[in-house]
């Protein structure tokens, strides 16, 4: 198709592309009928996943945090694991 093909597409048809297949013309799906709509931002502002935030996440211990510390030894690159 030419660009001015494409601008003048159907509104509800897409050009759907999967790997290792041709290009086809497909409906579009309307996602406010998928089971799971409810948990997309669309459905609801509260749904809002900061991922930058989740990133920079710190582990922040406590002076009365208690921890159990192991010794442990790697096997030596000869040895098979058991």
């Amino acid at each position: 198709m030419s660009t001015d093909e494409l601008a003048v597409m159907d509104g509800g048809k897409c050009i759907l592309q999967v790997q290792g297949v041709r290009p086809f013309f497909s409906d579009k799906f309307d996602i406010t009928k998928h089971p799971q709509y409810k948990y997309l931002l669309d459905s609801s502002k509260k749904n809002y996943f900061d991922i930058a935030k989740f990133l920079v996440r710190r582990l922040t211990v406590k002076p009365d945090d208690v921890f159990e510390c192991y010794e442990m030894e790697a096997p030596s690159s000869g040895d098979s694991p058991s």
